[in-house]
């Protein structure tokens, strides 16, 4: 008789289902937060994470670190986030492949833009990115995860493409890849391109190695252009590059994420239980 495998999909912690979550203790993978939220040294948020951390598995996923920043990492940033995964002890800790932070002048101050601005895939920024990586990956003392972006804009002096600029950081920092398939089918429809055929050439051109984690989210296409907005259920064509993914990469801790419109828990939980039978399904288990 064969037994049905631990659940690998995991959602997002919110506020909001923290008392059901708690109360039911629905089998999730793991739980993620956004590591900026619990940066205080204590308070009612951090107690109820760490009630939370005693029933799930954790991944801490940031916002902030602006890894490809050419002016460096916050130094106070990046102390808070060792103190937190010190405390909480991650299964994973992840943020994203961006810059945030730069002088609004030469030679002046250094300022944060509190945003994922994209990187250009070329061999300054890969050096830049490694550099930042490195550093964070020495102060916790461990690999950490980088995610590919929802990009609204590009930039004319990319010379790799995406996909070999994510294998070779891997390659040079030992870091792992968390790869958002939202962000490559939104980037997809916004250059007016097949997401699911693009998404695929995507994935395959990754080593399979490296990836760590695997984002699944909604997109809004109401409009002129496709916003990742977190804030619906996963798309057809995302759950098909999904399965593609699945078949290409193996078994792979997978989020749902969902951070604006919350529902209710149990879509949630509707969404992360069909990641794990397409994992089941497309992985032969």
């Amino acid at each position: 008789m064969h037994s049905t495998p631990a659940p690998a999909a995991g959602i997002g912690w919110r506020q909001p289902h923290e008392a059901e979550l708690l109360q039911r203790r629905p089998a999730l993978g793991f739980i993620e937060v956004h590591s900026e939220n619990y940066f205080a040294e204590g308070g009612a948020a951090l107690a109820v994470l760490a009630r939370a951390r005693e029933a799930y598995a954790l991944s801490l996923h940031g916002v902030g670190l602006a890894l490809g920043s050419a002016a460096g990492l916050d130094a106070w940033h990046l102390d808070r986030l060792a103190m937190l995964a010190q405390r909480m002890q991650p299964v994973r800790v992840s943020d994203h492949a961006c810059f945030a932070r730069a002088p609004q002048a030469a030679g002046g101050p250094v300022v944060h833009g509190n945003d994922l601005l994209p990187l250009g895939f070329n061999d300054e920024s890969l050096r830049i990115l490694c550099s930042n990586v490195q550093r964070v990956q020495e102060r916790l003392r461990r690999p950490i995860g980088v995610e590919n972006l929802a990009a609204y804009l590009g930039w004319a002096d990319d010379t790799l493409a995406e996909p070999q600029f994510f294998n070779e950081l891997a390659r040079r920092t030992g870091c792992w890849l968390l790869l958002d398939l939202n962000n490559i089918a939104v980037n997809a429809l916004n250059a007016g391109l097949d997401p699911l055929a693009e998404g695929r050439a995507w994935v395959d051109a990754l080593d399979a190695r490296q990836v760590g984690e695997i984002h699944l989210a909604g997109y809004d296409d109401s409009g002129d252009i496709v916003v990742d907005d977190h804030g619906s259920r996963v798309h057809p064509p995302v759950w098909q590059l999904y399965a593609h993914a699945v078949r290409r990469l193996g078994p792979v801790p997978t989020l749902i994420e969902w951070d604006t419109d919350l529902p209710a828990l149990d879509v949630l939980l509707e969404e992360a239980a069909r990641a794990d039978a397409l994992q089941r399904q497309e992985a032969g288990l």
